[in-house]
Order: C-alpha cells, then structure tokens, then sequence
C-alpha cells in the first residue's frame, strides 16, 4: 500500500498531549478562580487525562503524573463542592439571553451572506435579526440591554435599506412558475425535485470526509481534494440514480444526497428551530426515566459546539448504542492526536474555519454516509433529560459542550429513533467517515494472532486505521470477575508491545468500569517497575479516577473478545469508483449453490505492472431498523480469475476468492496481486435470498483499473422459456441408456438468417435432486462448417447452461434429459438469442 504520509511514531504524539495538558489546566485555573466550577471540573480532568497519556506515550516532563493526580484531587474537590450546591451544576441561560444569542447569530450570518454578495438572503436575515432586537427591547426594563439591542438593530437596518438600494428592478430574478406550478430556472427548465437532477450529469463533485468518497459524480482520472483519483463514468446511470432515490428513505424519513447546494443551509431563524420529522422515539430505559425534552439552553449555562475534543469526556447513557459511542471516542482520538479533522468536519453549520459552531437557532445539519453516499441529516436540538435535569442521552462530561449529543442525535434519527437495537463499529465508523470496513473474528479458525497484532501495531501508528474490540457472550458470574460487558463495544485508544508484553490500552464508552485481570490498574504483580517505566505508567493514579480505560494484555484479550472492527483510511489508495445497483428478489434461485448466472457481475481490470492492493466494498443499502436486530440478508463477494467473463457455475472454475456470506451490511474482498494486468470477474452472492437488495459495489485501489457491469449480450434482446416435464417414457436419461435416451423431449430452434455470428444462451432449470444436461444437434445449417452435435458437458445438479456464439442460421434441435431415466419432474428450457428464431417441440 502507499503511505498517506502519517508520521509513525510510537503511540499519541506526548509534545502535543502534554500542550494539551498544560492549555487545559490554563482554563481550568481561570474557570476555578471565577467559581465556574463545571467548566474547572472539566478542564482540570481532561488536563490530567493529556498528562497521563503524554506519560505514557514518552514524556520526559518532571513530575507529570504528580502534576495530573493534582488535578484530578482538585477535580473530585469542586464535585463535593457542587453535590452541595445541585444549582451550580444546573446553571442556564435566561429568556433574554437566549434571544440575543439568536439575534447575534442572525447578524452574523447576515454579515457572511452580504461578504459572499448574496444581497436578497442578507436583507432577509438583517430584517428578522432587526425584528428580534425589537422584541427584546420591548420585552425587558434593562436599560443597558435595550440600548445595546437598539444599537444592534439600527446598524442592521441601515445596512439593509443599503443593500435594497443596490438590488435594482432589473437585477432582481423573478421566480418563474410553470402552469403545474413546478419551480422553473431562468432558462426555463423544470428544477429536479429532491436535488437528484444534479447526480445526472453535474460537474460538481461531493467529497467524503475524507475526500475520498464521491457522491454526486464519478468524472474519469478527475483527482480530488485528498490526491484520490476517481475512476469511471462521468455520471451516475438512471438505473443508479434510482437505487439512491430508493434508499433515501430509510426509516420512514428522507435523507437525499449531500450536494454542494446544502453547503448553503440556512441556519438562522428569529425563534427556535424545530424538526419538522417530530421527536425521535425513546428507548425503553429512556420512557422510564423521561422527563423532558429540554434544548441546550435549559441545561446550559454557556452552549458550545465544541470546547475540547476528546476521546475522555464522552459518556454513554442508556442508549444501546455502545459502537457509535465507542467511535465517537477513537474518532476524537484520531482528531486530536493527528491534527486532522475526521467526524468535527461533518457537523453544520460551521465557521469561516470549517469549524462547527453553537447555533442558538436550534438548527444543524450532519452529514453521514448512509447507503452508499454521503447524505444530509437534519436535526434540531431538544434532548431528552430525566425528572432532575440528567441527559438521557450520550453527552461530554462538560455540560455545555454538545457534539456529541448532537451527532448521536443525527444517526439515531436515520436508524428510527432512541430505540435503536444496536449495530456494529464498523457501521458507524463507515457512515461518520467513509473509512473502509473490515471485521476480523477472533473465534474463526483461520485467525492468525500473531499476523493480526502486528499488522494493527504497526497501521494504528502510522494513522491508517481506526480499530475497536466487541466482547462476546459471557454469562454474569463471568463478566463480573472480568469487569467486562457481554456483547459490547469497546474503543482501542493505544496498543503496544514492550519487553516481550503485548498490550492493548481500551476504552469503556460508560466512562466508567474497568477490566479487573491481568494488567488492570489493580494488577501490582503484573505491572513490574520496568514496564512502568517503559510505558509511563502508574498504577496508583490510575486507581484514582475510573473513567473506563484500562491496559489489558492481548491473550485476555482473546480469550474474552469476539471480534475485531477496523476501519481504513481510503487515502492509502489512490484509485477508487463506485457503481449502485439492485439485484430483484425474482432474479436467479433462492440459493446460488447450483446457478449464479442471475448474480449481479462484473469485469474488474487490473492497468499495473507491479504488485498491487486492490479492496472490493460490497455495501447492503439499509432502509429499515429491524434489518439491524434481525437480519436475515447474508452477502459475499466471490471474484473468480476468469478474465472477466461471465461465471454460470458456483464452483466451475473455483472462486479464486471466497468467503463466508455474513449478515453485515459490509463485506470486504481483499485481493494483494502480483500479477501484471489481471482481469476478475466479480459475483454479488446471497445465502437465500428472499428480497430485493440495493447495493454499492467501491472498489479502491493503488494501481489504475477499470470496472464494467457484465451485461449479458442474450439477456433482453429475444428470448423464451419453455415449460416441460420428464414424465413417463420421456424421463429418458442419457445417452448411456440409448433405448429410452431417444424418448427425451426435443425442441425446435428455427434462425432464418445467412449469418455466421448468431449467439444464442441455452439454460436448462430442473429439480435440484436431479443431474441434468442436453445436447445440440443441428438440423441443417444455412452456411455449411458448424458444428454437427455439441452437449452442455457435464451432468450438473438442477442447472446448466450452454453458450452457442458465432453459430450461422438454420435449424436445431435441443434434447434436455437427466442423467438416469425414470428421473420425473418439471424442467424450464431458457432460450436467449441476439437474433430473432422461433421454437417448437417436436416430441
């Protein structure tokens, strides 16, 4: 693979957490001194976390763990300060407040559409920002206040009328209404619904979070913001377009492709921004609990988007969502440790700096990739919180810090709610950032764990991947001595091997219980001086604070958990496309283990003289919550060396890469190639399919390559299936039995042409019990040299299949028997032909 330029080094860089350490003690001192005992109590615990990781990852700073353990006393010493006074912690902002803050916010975006020469949305957004300021003059006795507010709404309205005056009649566009009343552009040209008109031939190009992931178009060696090159058509096909449409509806609500036109969001309102789609459903914990839906204001004192992030101060609650908390946590780490926005960049409205920001209008926008493409999530900002003013839902330790709570808003409500059965990391990795999903099964046989450690070893380092760890079942007695939680996410925040000890540090998205087996903070034999000293560690300050992260060594880890989620930066492949499809419910059998020749397929060609890495994506669209807790959809990509073409038989030839169909949305087929301009057929597998699916195929790459659908050349031109039985004397079998083999039935195919390139598709379906096979004799051929006789080849159960191609007009009879006689049952004969014939049986 290429190297996306990552430094290596060993663990979190410790120059950069102990400047984190030191800028958050600063604000914590400041926050003490001003009796702002929630923001000190913050500060001070994400100082001493930074210190403690920075002494774990090298630091040579005297006295750091001193320095962090006091942090962490002082910390516990404001929360018995404010357990004794409950309304310190509970601070909010008055009515007043509230209403300046979205006045401010409405001048502010004001301000920027009138730098970008938007005068009409600037004039409307100084006018609700002047009627704002009204009615908080109106409102209050302050006169400070009134008079600040007066000030405000004068310079808003004298910039108004300006711009009015500069918007002359003939400069302003009059809407055009067609007589359906369909919105029409300048032109005259009907304006798409649902803005999918653009995915048909746009210029404009949507990258993913990591810039590597394209939405809208596919524009042929076009090189995006991040040096990926896209490849493949210059727009998505109808066919394509459709499966998008379809798939936006996931959960009963629509979530249309992310186009650049929604970078133009309007966030600002005079009042408080509501979801038009309602409050989202509530867990069962939750009902239990519920008091209101409250929004920031209410439990805020001062709102931000974003103060720090930090994989340390996020908490779960009791949503079942322990794999999206838990990669919200490395996704945080990632940011902070790298200096590369990951998840903060999907969040809206943001500032000049791509920065989200707090939006007193209640109003934001995330943008997830969810069935194939990145897509717009709306969400307003009323959380739910229980009788005494608690969050019930995941939040930061900083009361007035909200991404968390806001992006756990956002892919809760594209999965229906609050009552959300559960997923995986990797799928949530995958819809915050793009990122390739792959899961390795700890319990699976061919599981090499040595191999498997040092390839996360070294990738974790070098910032190619992001890597969580999900328990298996354990009974209670179990997870009570292990201080583990069956079937639950976990995130890894380091992994290291030192003094021949190979050791995993995790992170328990509760914030709180810990592993209590070897190497826990507990654990004093174990944690000899010389691998403190290696890894910066002590386990007495640990034993201070509970906050859910602990080191456990990679045997436990084994022994205790159950799978492997990581999820790899796109950037390390410099090509990549995409093609959506839909594969019918009636299209093939409802096993593929006799006929794949219904599969979707297609020709992936390999342009490299050189050792490749080439990963195929197959992704399940998901519009439907239960699929989670009870999927019964299994998918497998099989690639077969065939030279791309088209593959009838399962297993001839042999896959040259198979695999165990899984219930995930996501399969991943790896292929690491030394072979030069290798071309591979791609096959879509179901493990008994009973719907139709929609699916994206993403294939990335470090050589260039190309990837064409497999259209079949017979399907859709001309063809006819027969309908008929062995019963009887018909049930002849094969040629080894020649006295009855002749009482098979025959059909008739007549082509009245001269040519000499006809192609014709025989398929013959009969029961699965069965070996079945036919023969081809021709008749007469209107251009003598063909063949005489020619059979399917072998007797294979319930299905085979024959390619006639460059065959000349004239007359054939096709005989379909099973291998032994008396053998009765219904068979279908599939004709397709690139030519028109006709067909009749003659016995």
């Amino acid at each position: 693979m290429t190297d996306p330029g990552f430094d290596g080094n060993n663990g979190a860089d410790p120059d950069t957490l102990e400047k984190d350490g030191i800028s958050f003690a600063q604000q914590a001192v400041t926050c003490d001194q001003h009796n702002k005992h929630s923001m000190a109590i913050f500060f001070y615990t994400e100082a001493a976390q930074a210190l403690l990781n920075a002494a774990m990852s090298g630091s040579k700073m005297p006295g750091i763990v001193d320095k962090a353990q006091q942090y962490i006393t002082r910390a516990e010493e404001l929360k018995k300060i404010n357990s004794r006074n409950p309304q310190a912690m509970n601070q909010t902002m008055s009515s007043h407040q509230c209403d300046m803050e979205r006045a401010k916010f409405l001048l502010k975006q004001a301000f920027e559409e009138d730098e970008m020469g938007n005068g009409q949305e600037a004039i409307d957004l100084y006018t609700e920002a002047v009627e704002l300021c009204l009615k908080i003059r109106n409102g209050t006795k302050d006169a400070a206040l009134q008079e600040k507010v007066k000030k405000l709404a004068s310079q808003a309205l004298d910039r108004a009328e300006d711009l009015k005056k500069k918007l002359s009649p003939k400069s302003e566009v009059t809407p055009v209404v067609t007589p359906t009343n369909k919105p029409m552009n300048s032109a005259g040209k009907v304006v798409p619904p649902l803005g999918f008109g653009a995915f048909a031939g746009s210029d404009d190009e949507e990258q993913g979070s990591q810039g590597s992931v394209p939405n809208v178009t596919r524009a042929r060696s076009q090189k995006g913001t991040s040096g990926v090159i896209n490849v493949g058509r210059n727009a998505y096909t109808k066919e394509e377009i459709d499966v998008l449409r379809i798939t936006s509806d996931v959960n009963g609500r629509l979530y249309v492709p992310f186009l650049s036109v929604d970078m133009k969001e309007r966030f600002a309102f005079p009042v408080p921004f509501s979801d038009k789609d309602g409050k989202l459903a509530l867990s069962p914990k939750q009902k239990q609990n519920f008091g209101r839906w409250a929004r920031p204001e209410d439990f805020c004192d001062d709102p931000k988007m974003i103060i720090a992030v930090s994989s340390f101060s996020i908490r779960q609650t009791i949503v079942s969502d322990c794999s999206f908390v838990a990669s919200l946590a490395i996704s945080a780490q990632y940011e902070r440790r790298f200096k590369k926005k990951l998840i903060t960049s999907i969040v809206y409205p943001q500032n000049k700096n791509g920065d989200p920001v707090y939006n007193p209008c209640g109003k934001y926008m995330v943008k997830l990739n969810i069935n194939g493409v990145l897509r717009k999530v709306i969400v307003d900002d009323f959380l739910p919180i229980d009788q005494h003013g608690e969050l019930l839902c995941s939040y930061s330790n900083n009361r007035n810090e909200l991404w968390v709570s806001i992006l756990e808003k956002a892919y809760m409500k594209v999965m229906g709610g609050y009552d959300f059965p559960g997923s995986n990391s990797n799928i949530d990795l995958n819809a915050l950032t793009g990122w390739i999903p792959e899961r390795v099964s700890m319990s699976n046989d061919i599981f090499d764990k040595d191999k498997e450690f040092k390839r996360i070893l070294d990738r974790f380092h070098k910032g190619h991947c992001l890597v969580t760890m999900a328990t298996g079942d354990l009974n209670d007695a179990e997870a009570d001595r292990a201080g583990l939680v069956p079937t639950h996410a976990y995130a890894m925040l380091d992994i290291r091997e030192v003094k021949g000890k190979r050791l995993l540090m995790l992170k328990n998205p509760w914030n709180h219980l810990r592993w209590k087996g070897r190497y826990c903070e507990n654990d004093l034999t174990n944690w000899t001086p010389e691998l403190q000293k290696a890894l910066n560690y002590d386990p007495k300050s640990a034993q201070m604070f509970d906050n859910g992260v602990f080191w456990i060594d990679y045997e436990s880890l084994i022994h205790f958990y159950d799978v492997i989620y990581i999820n790899w930066n796109p950037e390390l492949f410099k090509y990549t496309t995409c093609m959506h499809s839909t594969w019918q419910a009636k299209e093939g059998p409802k096993k593929d283990r006799y006929n794949i020749s219904d599969n979707p397929q297609y020709r992936l060609e390999l342009k490299s003289n050189q050792p490749s890495a080439v990963w195929c994506l197959l992704t399940r669209h998901i519009t439907d919550k239960n699929d989670f807790a009870d999927n019964r959809e299994f998918i497998a990509l099989l690639v077969y060396d065939t030279g791309g073409k088209k593959i009838f038989y399962p297993h001839d030839p042999p896959p040259y890469k198979d695999g165990v169909r899984i219930n995930s949305p996501h399969y991943l087929c790896k292929l690491i190639e030394n072979k030069k301009n290798a071309t591979y057929t791609l096959v879509v597998s179901q493990y008994e399919k009973n719907n139709t699916i929609h699916y994206t195929l993403r294939v990335f790459a470090t050589c260039e390559f190309s990837l064409t659908k497999i259209v079949d050349p017979y399907k859709k031109q001309y063809e006819k299936r027969l309908t008929g039985q062995w019963k009887g004397a018909t049930a002849g079998g094969c040629s080894n039995y020649p006295d009855t083999h002749k009482n098979n039935p025959i059909y008739q195919v007549k082509i009245d042409n001269s040519n000499t390139d006809n192609c014709v598709l025989i398929e013959l379906f009969g029961p699965k019990e069965y070996s079945v096979g036919f023969e081809v004799v021709c008749v007469s051929a209107n251009v003598p040299g063909g063949f005489t006789k020619t059979t399917s080849g072998d007797f294979r159960r319930g299905y085979v299949v024959l390619q006639l191609d460059k065959i000349s007009g004239g007359i054939y009879n096709i005989s379909p028997c099973t291998f032994r006689p008396l053998e009765e049952g219904p068979f279908f004969l599939d004709l397709n032909s690139s030519v028109p014939f006709t067909v009749t049986q003659i016995r």
